[in-house]
């Protein structure tokens, strides 16, 4: 039987694990969507486990919600969310982190997560990378949907995806 899946606060101890799944997620993900150079970059564990200290120690994003997921006590999900950077009419929570590790697809983390830091009465945004047919289905199932704005980022094409306030 599968060990439970629990989804927690996350902690200051957790970056290096946050840290760790968020490039391996990136690697499972992105693999010929973004180049091998920044998705093998050697520094690039490195670098996330600042952004994960400073998201949750710098004021600046103390409105930030900050989640992992745990089985067997190992981190292997993590997300966060909080205000957006520039206010849009539509919705009031952007979506800015979600990753599952591949081997923990369909074990409900991701789900658990979403509901962690972004509520089901709020409206929220998020960016997704095109094509990604899993996470769009997922995001979906989670009542967003696109709403025609796509950016680059990274040299990945991304769409945004809203879902408007339920209550």
């Amino acid at each position: 039987m599968d060990a439970p899946v629990t989804v927690r606060s996350a902690r200051l101890e957790d970056v290096g694990a946050m840290a760790r799944v968020l490039v391996r997620s990136w690697q499972e993900t992105y693999r010929g969507l973004m180049p091998d150079r920044v998705l093998d970059d050697p520094s690039l564990v490195d670098a996330r486990e600042r952004f994960w200290i400073a998201a949750l120690v710098d004021e600046r994003y103390r409105a930030n919600r900050v989640a992992v997921a745990e089985c067997d006590g190992a981190v292997m999900g993590v997300a966060m969310a909080g205000p957006p950077e520039a206010p849009e009419p539509g919705w009031s929570v952007h979506l800015y982190v979600l990753y599952v590790l591949a081997a923990h697809h369909g074990t409900g983390a991701g789900s658990a997560l979403l509901d962690a830091v972004v509520g089901s009465h709020e409206s929220a945004a998020l960016w997704v990378a095109d094509p990604n047919p899993r996470a769009q289905a997922f995001y979906r199932k989670h009542g967003f949907i696109p709403d025609g704005t796509m950016q680059v980022e990274d040299g990945v094409r991304e769409i945004r995806m809203v879902r408007t306030s339920r209550t």
